[in-house]
């Protein structure tokens, strides 16, 4: 045993030494991202604002221009009131209004171009920034289990591998959760309020030179903003625990989610409850309702399904929630160990169903779909409802 302890010792360290090395250079490359993001963002605010003194020069410019041919119009059409020098006069000023018109528009597609082409690359170290930060989040969290105490290790790779990997796993659902939350944030609410604060200047210009007409309609775009802004920030606070789930319960929370879902993805949905209706414990709740989200994201990423149902059962000690689908399914045997690219998959799936001392069945065949039943227990002690862990 002391020999084997040894050599795991000497194989956590060597691992260590390099994930702290590349953690090193994981951080270099994350505030390279950042250094080229911020530079980035400066270079676009003032391009932004030099859009706006375009955008004004133009507007202006073609005022002028218009009012330079009204003059042509007037002195080509009264040859006894004017000479041949006034017409040649109002013939060029109308030619060089016309030209900076042109050469101004010209101006402005350019640097909106700039514009679109900044976003693009501001999108693309945003991108850079999360991979290395889940990357050393990730590392953070393995170098922490590896650091600790050697018999203790020891004894986790014996005796008790899934409880780690399931700390493991919270841990960095927890750290995705926030940055999910940061940059959902970020792209959404955060960048229609620098536009509404941007337009916001553009219309007190406007309403300096008295042009009320576009002032109006600049005010009624940046309503829609704000509601549209309102509405991300609604939807951010469901994600984060329906409010519904609190107020209604989990059945009309369920019965909303699958509508929504519906209209989001177009995938014809059903619910139906069988059953007396009752509150379960606020925790079993909320894993609840995320394991049928979960189900359901599943099945519209990968089954290419266009019917989904969810059937909730209420019994006398259990609640058993099924999930259904009509997609292309899979072979259980071969896929039930992986995992997708954004979460948890169906070992998650299974874990949380663990944790609630239940019980999680799989059935499904290559285009024939894909059946999940979730079997949860529950007891009532005293009026009041509680996990039954001794089933």
């Amino acid at each position: 045993m002391d020999i084997r302890a040894d050599a795991i010792d000497r194989i956590i360290k060597n691992a260590i030494q390099v994930m702290e090395d590349s953690k090193y250079q994981i951080f270099e490359i994350s505030q390279h991202a950042r250094s080229e993001r911020d530079l980035l963002e400066k270079e676009l605010q003032g391009l932004m604002e030099e859009i706006t003194r375009t955008i004004e020069k133009v507007d202006d410019l073609e005022r002028k221009y218009k009012l330079a041919r009204i003059r042509l119009t007037e002195v080509s059409k009264d040859f006894f009131r004017f000479r041949e020098e006034d017409i040649k006069s109002a013939y060029e000023m109308a030619t060089s209004f016309q030209l900076d018109v042109s050469i101004h528009r010209e101006k402005e597609n350019h640097l909106k171009a700039r514009r679109d082409e900044l976003h693009r690359r501001i999108k693309n170290s945003e991108k850079t920034i999360e991979r290395a930060e889940t990357l050393g989040s990730q590392m953070n969290v393995v170098l922490e289990y590896l650091s600790g105490d050697l018999n203790q290790v020891t004894r986790i790779l014996e005796s008790a591998k899934n409880r780690q990997m399931l700390g493991l796993k919270i841990i960095l659902a927890q750290e995705e959760e926030r940055k999910r939350i940061a940059r959902e944030i970020h792209d959404g609410v955060a960048q229609s309020l620098a536009n509404v604060v941007l337009r916001a200047e553009i219309a007190e210009r406007m309403i300096d030179k008295r042009e009320f007409d576009v002032v109006k309609e600049e005010i009624n775009d940046l309503k829609g903003q704000v509601r549209s802004g309102l509405e991300e920030i609604r939807k951010i606070m469901f994600n984060l625990r329906p409010m519904a789930l609190d107020d209604l319960g989990l059945i009309p929370t369920l019965r909303k989610y699958t509508q929504d879902f519906e209209e989001k993805t177009k995938i014809r949905t059903r619910f139906d409850m069988i059953g007396t209706e009752k509150r379960l414990p606020s925790a079993m709740e909320v894993a609840i309702y995320r394991l049928v989200q979960e189900a359901f994201s599943n099945a519209a990423k990968h089954s290419k399904a266009t019917f989904l149902s969810l059937e909730f059962a209420f019994q006398k000690h259990m609640v058993k929630v099924s999930v259904k689908d009509n997609g292309v399914g899979f072979l259980v045997h071969e896929n039930r160990m992986k995992t997708d690219g954004t979460g948890y998959g169906l070992i998650g799936m299974k874990e949380r169903v663990d944790l609630l001392e239940g019980r999680l069945e799989v059935h499904s065949e290559l285009n024939e779909g894909t059946l999940i039943t979730l079997l949860i227990p529950i007891s009532m002690d005293n009026g009041k409802e509680k996990i039954n862990v001794d089933d």
